[in-house]
């Protein structure tokens, strides 16, 4: 399977349960396993050791899975998968606010946590890949802007038409070999 190397964290107040998941996970591929009881504990180990996966119980000491999960995602983007008692609507709600990527109730079912960890590993991804995408049309959108407020000044400044201060800032862009934003970058400076 496709864990070697990935750490999961189990977060559960009963000692049973995490002995009984770590079988699982250590079945399933996963030898990085850590351990604690409760909501504290979960977001410390969480955020000084970052691992890859979070099993977290609902129910927790000190403080509940729910609040520990949302101060983990303030600072990590990894699948967290909560383990409720009931399944009630201001869980789902709560939990949907969180970002929780799966819930599974308990008791818990061997069958029912390899696919919870495929699809909530899965929308992970896809949301960082989706982040990433967004950022780097943001980064392009403003240097667009920065071309666009250069042409301006260069159409202002030397009187030229749209096409012929874009046709110049393009040739100097290639002549120097830079990019054509760092062209215009200078053309603010100098001449805005």
């Amino acid at each position: 399977m496709m864990t070697t190397g990935k750490s999961v964290l189990i977060c559960d107040d009963e000692a049973m349960v995490r002995n009984e998941l770590k079988q699982w996970l250590v079945e399933l591929g996963f030898h990085n396993i850590l351990e604690c009881g409760d909501g504290e504990s979960a977001v410390a180990v969480a955020l000084s050791r970052c691992p890859d996966l979070i099993l977290l119980d609902a129910s927790l000491p000190k403080m509940d899975g729910l609040s520990a999960a949302r101060v983990i995602r303030k600072k990590l983007n990894i699948p967290i998968l909560l383990l409720v008692d009931q399944c009630d609507q201001l869980t789902i709600r709560r939990a949907g606010k969180c970002t929780i990527s799966a819930l599974l109730s308990k008791p818990l079912r061997e069958q029912d946590l390899w696919p919870a960890i495929v699809l909530a590993t899965a929308h992970v991804e896809r949301v960082r890949s989706v982040r990433e995408e967004l950022n780097l049309l943001q980064e392009l959108s403003e240097k667009q802007q920065i071309v666009n407020r250069a042409k301006v000044v260069l159409m202002h400044s030397r009187q030229l038409t749209e096409a012929e201060a874009y046709r110049r800032m393009r040739r100097l862009s290639e002549e120097k070999r830079i990019e054509m934003v760092r062209i215009a970058e200078a053309i603010l400076l100098t001449e805005g």
